[in-house]
């Protein structure tokens, strides 16, 4: 009797695509669900006809399965992968491939692959982008762990990843334990800074022009056909003509201004402080999505509280291209962000990350999907050594380019009162790059006056630390 090539444990819908993908590229799948009715329902329906065997018990499950085993786990992230986990051993043999296609904090993912690893299994994390139609049709694909884990499924995963423009695969080996979950988490947390610079460019526009729905989607529709062509600002062009059946008005007038989060991008900027980087961008749309969810306090505060009056005076034109240009180079801001926190984060975990090679398995597939991912791409491969992305000839010259209309954009937000807290974090962070002097100088001399912590000195080498009760 023939066995099943690939196993899949989690039948919620992204599991459910998944499966359908890869028997979609030729390959049979076995199945479990911890609730057989979900199976029953998936078998049913859209698993009918289809070269997928589903099975009600994990023994049954293991069974189906070609050695050695290979089996992904798309359950939620957390205690639920260690529970799945320890009730699969006993029933695996050394050699055998358990693969977590979940949001799994990256530590996480360490822990439990050094684990399997020392009794004989084999463990990859595999980040997975692109939702419920990446997961059927092509999502872009990371996986972290030992090489020969990722060999073993590497046909598989190449098959069923989203493929770019050129044709490549969207997936690509990334580096040792935790390096694809991390590399998951990053990329999460830019698309927090994405959807945040977009919609502080909407409430800018909303506020300032008090534009329809449809003008909008008109403006988003033909940002999306230059230079900020992305999965997301074309989502923002379809979400501006889309009506409520029940009003027949715009339904995101409808929707409550109250953002939720799963944790992703909390975990970006977590980890960036632990590391030492800095990504501004990230942390301010974070910020944002959390002072959001106190809408009781930023009802009642906005009785009590006053600023500027929300009056635009100036060329209508011009802002709409204003803020176009500042969405961009914000945009570009965030990105060069994520970038370095990659870089400081293969150095620190040795990880080996390959610069030019992320960027790349990101150009389709996944949320952050965008044109500029291939400018990016090509960036670090004239200079896999380069320090940041602004540092780049093309890059600089974009920001540089835009700079006039993104300090206009933020400057009439601030005068305004409109809070743009990503935009204005993005143009803060290229202003201190491009700084050769910052008055850290001031900061060090405070620490040293209440806490003896010493300082360097820029015209002599070593430590020093001052008498600052002397007066001298």
């Amino acid at each position: 009797m023939s066995k099943q090539q690939y196993g899949l444990i989690g039948l919620a819908v992204m599991g459910q695509n998944l499966v359908l993908n890869i028997e979609r590229n030729g390959y049979n799948v076995a199945v479990y669900n911890r609730t057989g009715s979900v199976t029953e329902a998936f078998m049913a329906g859209p698993a009918a006809g289809k070269n997928i065997k589903a099975s009600y018990t994990l023994q049954d499950f293991v069974t189906s399965l070609e050695k050695p085993r290979k089996i992904q786990i798309m359950v939620k992230a957390g205690a639920a992968v260690d529970a799945v986990i320890d009730q699969l051993k006993p029933l695996l043999d050394p050699g055998d491939l358990i693969i977590d296609g979940g949001n799994s904090f990256f530590p996480d993912t360490e822990r439990r692959a050094k684990a399997l690893e020392a009794e004989g299994f084999q463990y990859l994390g595999l980040g997975v982008s692109g939702g419920e139609e990446g997961a059927l049709w092509g999502p872009s694909m990371m996986p972290g762990g030992t090489e020969s884990s990722y060999q073993l499924v590497e046909p598989i995963l190449k098959a069923v990843s989203a493929k770019a423009k050129d044709g490549q695969p969207c997936v690509t080996f990334l580096g040792p334990g935790g390096a694809g979950h991390y590399v998951k988490m990053v990329h999460n947390g830019i698309e927090y800074g994405d959807m945040q610079l977009i919609a502080e460019a909407y409430n800018i526009l909303h506020t300032a022009l008090d534009l329809s729905a449809q003008e909008f989607h008109q403006i988003f529709h033909t940002w999306n056909q230059a230079e900020l062509s992305s999965f997301l600002i074309e989502i923002t062009a379809n979400i501006f003509a889309k009506t409520d059946t029940e009003t027949g008005e715009p339904l995101v007038d409808k929707i409550l201004d109250k953002a939720g989060q799963k944790g992703t991008g909390k975990w970006t900027t977590q980890n960036a402080l632990d590391l030492g980087a800095t990504v501004p961008t990230i942390t301010a749309a974070v910020d944002a999505r959390i002072i959001s969810a106190l809408k009781s306090e930023r009802v009642h505060a906005a009785t009590i509280l006053s600023g500027p009056p929300p009056v635009f005076e100036g060329d209508r034109h011009y802002l709409i291209e204003s803020v176009r240009a500042a969405l961009y180079a914000s945009k570009i801001c965030s990105y060069a962000q994520g970038m370095a926190l990659l870089k400081a984060a293969s150095d620190e975990y040795g990880y080996g990350l390959d610069a030019a090679a992320i960027p790349r398995i990101w150009r389709a597939g996944c949320i952050i999907r965008a044109e500029l991912l291939d400018d990016i791409t090509n960036a670090y491969v004239r200079n896999p050594d380069l320090a940041n992305l602004l540092l780049d000839d093309q890059f600089r010259e974009a920001v540089e380019s835009r700079q006039a209309a993104w300090r206009y954009v933020v400057s009439t937000a601030i005068n305004m009162g409109i809070p743009v807290p990503a935009t204005s974090a993005s143009l803060a962070y290229f202003d201190s790059y491009r700084s050769a002097r910052l008055p850290a100088n001031l900061l060090q001399a405070q620490r040293d006056y209440f806490g003896a912590h010493t300082f360097e000195r820029v015209d002599q080498e070593g430590i020093f630390h001052a008498d600052w009760f002397s007066g001298q």
